[in-house]
């Protein structure tokens, strides 16, 4: 056994990866402090080649170079949009025909592991501030909560670990068939 050279791991480039068909799941971080999050998410939504990447309100936008430390370039293959209000974000994506899905921790949530997902679905998964989590008044506007379990003392994952979890999660679900239905 030895480790894969850059050259085997046969990586796509920007112009190819942005031509290629993406897994239908945009990713909303709203009003996520850290620019180092901001950057993860970047990094997993190019590594899952999701569609595209949704910025609300103190969210900090590329370029900057803290997105960076983390993204390594990925916010050059990744297609991104900053919505100031996470309610037109929420719109937008409601006219686009997303399934909207906070990642929160609410009475009559969907624990991850029974989630299901549809062959014809797109997801929105939105992703909240690291000390309030999502923004409360977009919880009416939304088609359900998923929860991520948890065994341990502390309330909440880091926002990077959850976008990673929850798009992982999906991601399996759509191409693997695993617990898909129609």
């Amino acid at each position: 056994m030895q480790k894969l050279s850059m050259d085997q791991l046969n990586r796509t480039d920007i112009t190819a990866f942005k031509a290629q068909e993406k897994t239908p799941i945009v990713l909303v971080l709203d009003n996520v402090r850290s620019m180092h999050n901001v950057g993860s998410t970047f990094r997993t939504a190019d590594g899952f080649a999701l569609e595209k990447i949704i910025l609300c309100g103190i969210t900090a936008c590329p370029p900057h170079r803290e997105i960076e430390k983390t993204a390594l370039g990925a916010t050059q293959s990744v297609e991104w949009k900053h919505f100031q209000s996470n309610l037109e974000a929420i719109q937008s994506l409601k006219d686009e025909g997303y399934k909207i899905y906070a990642i929160e921790q609410v009475s009559n949530s969907i624990s991850l592991p029974d989630f299901t997902v549809s062959e014809h679905e797109k997801y929105a998964l939105i992703f909240g501030n690291e000390v309030h989590g999502v923004d409360e008044q977009l919880l009416p506007h939304v088609d359900g909560c998923i929860e991520v379990p948890q065994f341990g003392t502390k309330h909440s994952f880091n926002v990077s670990v959850t976008v990673g979890v929850v798009s992982w999660d999906l991601l399996t679900k759509m191409k693997y068939s695993y617990k898909k239905v129609d």
